[in-house]
């Protein structure tokens, strides 16, 4: 979906730990979903930081927000985690 860059983008979540909102991010982005994370090489470069912060954020587009909750609720309930014995395929060089 291509997005105008004149829609409203609303931040639909914060994580202290910048790899959980990359994690959460990556489950957007490929649900179709345009995610930016907002504050994330900020946190990065000092972890201290992120509490002053209120840690990485989230942003969606306005118009996909109903959406993006659903996938970011089914991310939380573990709908995209991976079997101990999940083939994966062969490591590409």
């Amino acid at each position: 979906m291509n997005h105008a860059s004149n829609v409203p983008q609303v931040e639909l979540a914060r994580y202290l730990v910048p790899m959980d909102a990359r994690l959460a991010q990556g489950c957007l982005v490929a649900a179709g979903i345009p995610a930016v994370l907002a504050d994330a090489n900020l946190v990065q470069t000092d972890l201290l930081l992120a509490p002053a912060l209120g840690g990485v954020g989230i942003l969606v587009p306005e118009d996909v927000l109903q959406r993006a909750e659903a996938v970011l609720a089914a991310y939380e309930r573990g709908e995209f985690a991976l079997d101990e014995d999940a083939d994966v395929g062969e490591p590409q060089a």
